[in-house]
């Protein structure tokens, strides 16, 4: 099972399945697993491997970019040290032309990831974005100033458990503030990313787009590594760039258990995807979301003294 939704533990492992993925004609963004870090040589070496994993995507000329988590780059330790991890990170990205999503976590994190983006924003890095959830009481004004700012956002549901006052509880709620999110970010957003598997949050995105005549370049659809590639290849077909988020590296088994404990619907999209997928899921799958325009190939806007490229 490990190997259908992250595809191993090296960079090698993670080359492949991005060279696979663009072959399908998906884009790619690589995560390598890890957070709360608290030792600075195990920040510094997630640090070195992002540069390894920057250096392969560029030499290789693959559409794909990174996603990291601030914790995983030293957040509780120190924060210059944060600062210099990021720094040789970013400017690697810049180089290449390559965009570098910063990963949301748990709520008590939420400010603070925040407040250091925009730091990295005020001097002058482009070639980055952020994840924002749409569970969470707070998100309406986050979205609202990264629009201000002309800042990429990545919006999904929200994963982690989270009291009530700090998160909405049902399921029909949060879907709810997920489309009103939506159709904010079509409207004023730069290139956002609507990340989901839920096939009505799936089909509400189309409608929209189709009401309102926003051109499929301005925002992409985003999955999971292994999960919906029925969904994610029918979009694909229809004209919609798709981008999967591959994880890779040797803390495979716990993002996989908290994947699976956070959100019981976790488990069912899993399942489905392994079913939708086989023989009979071909057979018996759903019909696909309704036809859309061509695909557009994403760009990532370079550091404003850096130069551009077209890796997103």
């Amino acid at each position: 099972m490990s190997l259908r939704f992250v595809p191993g533990e090296t960079v090698d492992d993670l080359i492949g399945a991005v060279r696979e993925a663009n072959g399908q004609g998906l884009k790619v963004t690589a995560n390598y697993l890890g957070e709360a870090v608290t030792n600075r040589q195990q920040a510094q070496a997630a640090a070195d491997t992002y540069l390894e994993v920057l250096d392969r995507i560029d030499r290789e000329g693959l559409d794909a970019g990174v996603s990291l988590k601030f914790t995983q780059m030293g957040q509780d330790i120190d924060d210059a040290f944060l600062r210099e991890n990021l720094g040789r990170v970013l400017q690697r990205a810049d180089d290449a032309g390559i965009f570098v999503r910063f990963d949301m976590e748990g709520s008590a994190y939420v400010q603070r990831t925040l407040d250091a983006f925009e730091t990295l924003w005020r001097d002058g890095w482009r070639n980055i974005g952020v994840v924002l959830q749409a569970y969470l009481k707070r998100t309406a004004g986050d979205v609202a100033r990264m629009n201000e700012l002309g800042a990429r956002v990545r919006l999904c549901k929200g994963a982690y458990r989270e009291p009530p006052e700090v998160a909405v509880q049902e399921m029909g709620a949060i879907r709810r503030n997920f489309v009103e999110l939506m159709q904010v970010l079509l409207r004023e957003g730069v290139r956002p990313g609507i990340a989901t598997h839920d096939e009505r949050l799936v089909d509400a995105t189309l409608r929209f787009v189709r009401r309102e005549g926003i051109d499929p370049g301005r925002f992409e659809f985003q999955m999971l590594y292994g999960v919906r590639r029925d969904l994610q290849q029918r979009l694909v077909e229809q004209g919609y760039a798709v981008r999967v988020y591959v994880p890779f590296g040797e803390k495979w088994y716990p993002y996989l258990m908290r994947r699976l404990a956070e959100r019981p619907e976790n488990v069912a999209f899993m399942v489905e995807s392994m079913v939708k997928d086989s023989p009979l899921g071909v057979l018996f799958g759903s019909s696909a979301p309704g036809a859309g325009p061509d695909r557009t190939r994403d760009g990532a806007r370079s550091r404003s003294r850096g130069s551009g490229g077209s890796h997103g």
